[in-house]
């Protein structure tokens, strides 16, 4: 496809916008790691929210969402929960306040405050360090290769290599543009580190924000709802569902029947059950070591974590699904004859790029080209923040220049960030399968992630042997299991695994020595969870006389089910826009509004008074005095 002039000025002029953030920030990055990695804990929360959002608005996420409402439907918003995107909820409600009270730099250094030292916890903090580094590697290997093969549909070598004096063969043309987009954001977030990201993402998000409506007009104006339902199934436009899918495709797109049986999504129903069932003991685990829990750990106050996590879900859910059900209107109505004609070799990926190439004029097109890239260097950003994050501070410095000066720590920083992405492309240069073989090993160590770090919270026995062998055995379990039931969705056996892991998590425990009192006390009046903390109550009773016990699980369980109710309302109102069903966006509307209510008084009123309270005993003992936020003014020349 031909890009015109003021396309390329508007992507280049990103580009120039990335760069020249970078280096107005970096002097401000540079007074220490807290600054450089955390942005200070200076940021206000919704510019880190904003920021958290951007970076899971990224290219092939986007492109299988248009893959799932381009079949499902509405019945679609359901399928992200194998994320789980309710995760969001349990940490606005009350996991982001745990977090940030730690007041640590990584998800490593969090092990140290609830395991303290020794065997055990030195098991848990590698193994912890290990999920951190392989997971970043992995999806900036993803990263890598997506984008490249991305920008090569809008521009192919054989018009670029007129005007750069370089002879390549054209199939290594995605590999370049992948070179050249890396280098990019990684000169930025070398620089700049977190205050670069957050501030490029605020730009992003500006973008993506018209991108989203620009392309929601498109589809609202070209197709009516008539025209719609003439080219979808009985039930496509509704999110409610029985037993079975009910989704008859076969005088439409008779191939979409094949792609659901192989989705293994038919009997509907059990799915979304098995969906829930994993994702609230994945959500009660906390995020993983990954940007999203930076994000918490950068954020200025626990009240700010949550409030940030819970900005999440309307920054990001409402542009987006504008986004995405624009591109899937579109799709169903003018390249419907093509995809029939394509039988079982559908290819959902050309919906993004024929989209753009067809209904973008001159002017959005630069601009969704550039939010798209946009899309792909904040998730790459935000990754390489992460990456520098765990091998700087729980590996450099702790076992190999354990007394560097503030400017050699930042320097260390440069330097990983750089190794990272070298080591990430060369992997990605030369293993094109890349994706398929680290997504699988980062779902195996995702797999012994959950009951380990369910009972890490809530049970005062649990050790670190216990968080060692659980991920142990949870991991094993994950790369055993499809072996034996290769045509099983994985989601199916999660039950197995789950009690797999757990039985790795109670015999690691039992058969080693507790954790340090000393460390459990100051774990449990610091973080202040609620559980089976009993024990530890009573210790920490003798020393903080006026110490309150946590016993707001049901409230806090109560606002998680209205929260994730609030939240499929939050997807469902731009799906009702795009396709103009009134009725069910102004039910959808009054449902939002009644949840909002709720939660405002029975979360975000007493959160706030909590808050207070919480601060004023941590004052008294002087127990505030141990935030690890530094104010050293340091910087490098």
């Amino acid at each position: 496809m031909e890009i015109s002039v003021i396309d390329i000025v508007i992507i280049v002029s990103y580009l120039l916008a990335m760069i020249v953030i970078g280096l107005i920030l970096k002097k401000r990055a540079a007074k220490n790691l807290d600054s450089y990695f955390l942005g200070g804990k200076t940021l206000p929360y919704y510019m880190l929210g904003i920021s958290d959002a951007s970076g899971m608005f990224d290219i092939s996420g986007t492109m299988w969402m248009v893959y799932l409402a381009f079949v499902y439907g509405l019945k679609s918003m359901w399928i992200p929960w194998l994320w789980p995107v309710f995760n969001q909820i349990f940490l606005m409600v009350y996991l982001s306040v745990w977090l940030r009270r730690s007041n640590v730099l990584t998800g490593a250094e969090w092990i140290r405050t609830r395991f303290g030292h020794g065997r055990g916890a030195d098991g848990a903090y590698t193994i912890v360090i290990l999920y951190a580094i392989v997971a970043v590697m992995g999806f900036l290997c993803y990263g890598f290769i997506g984008i490249g093969k991305f920008m090569e549909v809008f521009f192919p070598w054989e018009q670029v290599s007129r005007f750069i004096p370089l002879t390549i063969d054209p199939a290594m043309a995605p590999q370049l543009y992948g070179i050249f987009f890396t280098a990019i954001t990684t000169f930025y977030v070398m620089l700049g580190g977190m205050h670069s990201i957050v501030w490029a993402d605020m730009v992003k998000f500006g973008i993506m924000i018209i991108s989203g409506i620009a392309i929601a007009v498109i589809a609202m104006q070209q197709v009516s709802p008539e025209l719609l339902a003439a080219n979808t199934p009985e039930g496509w436009d509704s999110p409610f569902f029985g037993w079975h899918l009910d989704l008859d495709w076969r005088t439409l797109l008779p191939s979409i029947m094949d792609r659901i049986a192989d989705d293994q999504y038919s009997l509907f129903t059990v799915f979304v059950m098995m969906m829930l069932f994993k994702g609230i003991f994945m959500s009660m685990a906390g995020p993983a070591a990954n940007y999203d829990m930076q994000k918490i750990l950068a954020c200025r106050t626990p009240r700010e974590a949550a409030l940030m996590s819970g900005s999440v879900s309307v920054i990001l859910l409402i542009p987006r699904y504008l986004m995405i059900m624009g591109f899937t209107v579109l799709a169903l109505v003018f390249f419907r004859d093509e995809f029939a004609q394509m039988g079982n070799q559908m290819d959902f990926e050309i919906i993004l790029p024929k989209a753009i190439s067809r209904f973008g004029t001159v002017g959005l097109t630069g601009l969704l080209l550039a939010g798209l890239l946009a899309a792909f260097m904040s998730s790459f950003a935000s990754t390489v923040n992460a990456a520098q994050a765990y091998l700087v501070n729980d590996v450099l410095l702790k076992f190999m220049y354990r007394s560097a000066s503030p400017k050699k720590q930042i320097r260390l920083s440069y330097v990983v960030s750089i190794a990272v992405v070298v080591c990430s492309t060369i992997i990605g240069l030369y293993v094109q399968n890349i994706n398929s073989v680290l997504q699988w090993i980062v779902s195996a160590l995702y797999g012994g992630y959950i009951a380990a770090n369910v009972l890490k919270w809530h049970w005062w026995r649990f050790n670190g042997a216990g968080f060692f062998w659980g991920m142990l055995a949870g991991i094993f379990g994950a790369v055993i299991l499809p072996l034996f039931f290769p045509d099983t969705l994985p989601l199916y056996f999660f039950p197995l695994l789950f009690v797999l892991s757990l039985l790795g998590c109670f015999a690691g425990t039992w058969l080693s020595r507790p954790t340090e009192e000393e460390v459990l006390v100051d774990f449990y009046v610091r973080i202040r969870p609620w559980g089976f903390w009993g024990p530890i109550h009573q210790k920490a009773l003798e020393k903080y006389p006026d110490l309150k016990k946590n016993d707001h699980f049901k409230r806090d369980m109560a606002n998680v089910t209205v929260g994730i109710v609030w939240q499929c309302c939050l997807t469902l109102v731009p799906m009702y826009i795009v396709i103009k069903q009134g009725q069910g966006l102004l039910t959808t509307v009054l449902l939002l509004g009644i949840t909002t209510l709720i939660l405002k008084k029975n979360w975000y009123d007493k959160m706030t008074r909590e808050e207070e309270e919480y601060n004023a005993f941590m004052l008294k003992y002087g127990l505030n005095k141990t935030d690890k936020t530094v104010t050293e003014e340091t910087t490098i020349d």
